[in-house]
């Protein structure tokens, strides 16, 4: 990064404020990597950070900003959009629709504030699809409801590890109804936004690797019904002839093991558990859910909001820091 170049803002939404949203954010946002990466301005309510600084014993200063702009990096001081909706007394770990709606307006104000350009990316704590849908909200989860809320019809979600990175072609919806949904195009533009994802963030020439739907990869028609050869390989031909180094339909049962040794920079997966299985054993703690295809970047924990230890001071911050290292990341290339 350029020494004039200013420190990219980062906007990070709080998220339940029930869950360890407000404890990972208060570490994070105060880890002096963080602040030698981006300026962090959280989207969220001031109180309940104060609250879960007192929870995690920190000393620190939380100020409430009116843009991110006025935001100011200094050490112990944390910048908020203090959108205040969070009642007095809110109960940790507990499922209540008022922070269901909150979590929905920090994502709301978040994605308008990107849009406009005051921010330059966004960074997720985690939403409790539950208390969301309670609120009155029905969205499956952060990406698709950043995807309405920014104007674009189809983004992929992909999980990012130390060892693995993996996008997916389908995600929240049943398996059955995964593979009815998958067809050639589906697969070649997911290819094209993993593929478009790593080279902005400085990988010239990934290697891809495609999974297949049936165990084997369908085995030359051994298992399944000619998925692979109807839904994937047509698309893996076009991608190719465009010059995108993809390799399949392989087996998922050794596929993450190849990627996880170095074999692929990325691995498409066709649905969420084939995807999110082996990411989640490799690398939960310290994984990022990227949402790719957004006109801005938005970067994520990959843990929920675990209401069984909300409160108690004992949430790891780890991967809300990687959150914020790569949306600062991406935020400087982009």
């Amino acid at each position: 990064m350029n020494a004039q170049q200013p420190l990219p803002l980062i906007g990070l939404t709080m998220g339940d404020g029930a869950g360890v949203g407000p404890e990972v954010i208060v570490s994070a946002a105060l880890d002096p990597g963080t602040l030698d990466r981006c300026r962090p301005v959280v989207i969220g309510d001031a109180a309940r950070l104060r609250e879960a600084a007192g929870i995690l014993g920190v000393d620190c200063e939380v100020v409430a900003v009116r843009t991110p702009a006025d935001a100011e990096l200094v050490p112990g001081r944390i910048n908020v959009v203090d959108l205040a909706l969070l009642p007095a007394g809110l109960p940790w770990g507990r499922l209540s629709a008022e922070a269901g709606h909150a979590a929905y307006a920090y994502v709301e104000r978040a994605a308008a504030l990107a849009v406009a350009g005051e921010i330059d990316g966004i960074c997720t704590a985690p939403l409790n699809k539950e208390a969301l849908h309670a609120a009155g909200h029905l969205y499956p989860g952060h990406t698709e409801l950043l995807a309405e809320l920014t104007g674009v019809e189809e983004v992929s979600m992909m999980l990012s590890t130390e060892k693995v990175k993996v996008i997916h072609v389908t995600t929240h919806i049943g398996l059955l109804d995964a593979v009815r949904r998958i067809e050639p195009g589906l697969v070649e533009r997911t290819v094209r936004r993993g593929h478009q994802a790593l080279v902005r963030a400085g990988r010239a020439d990934p290697v891809i690797g495609v999974c297949g739907i049936n165990p084997h990869a369908g085995e030359n028609g051994l298992f399944g019904y000619g998925e692979e050869e109807e839904k994937i390989v047509p698309a893996l031909e076009k991608v190719r002839r465009a010059g995108i180094d993809a390799r399949g339909p392989l087996p998922a049962d050794t596929a993450f093991f190849l990627a996880s040794r170095g074999d692929y920079d990325l691995i498409v997966a066709m649905y969420h558990d084939q995807g999110h299985g082996p990411v989640k054993v490799l690398g939960i703690e310290a994984g990022v859910n990227l949402t790719v295809g957004l006109p801005v970047i938005r970067t994520s924990v990959d843990h929920g909001t675990a209401f069984d230890i909300a409160g108690t001071g004992k949430a790891e911050p780890g991967s809300m820091i990687e959150a914020l290292r790569q949306a600062a990341e991406m935020s400087t290339a982009h």
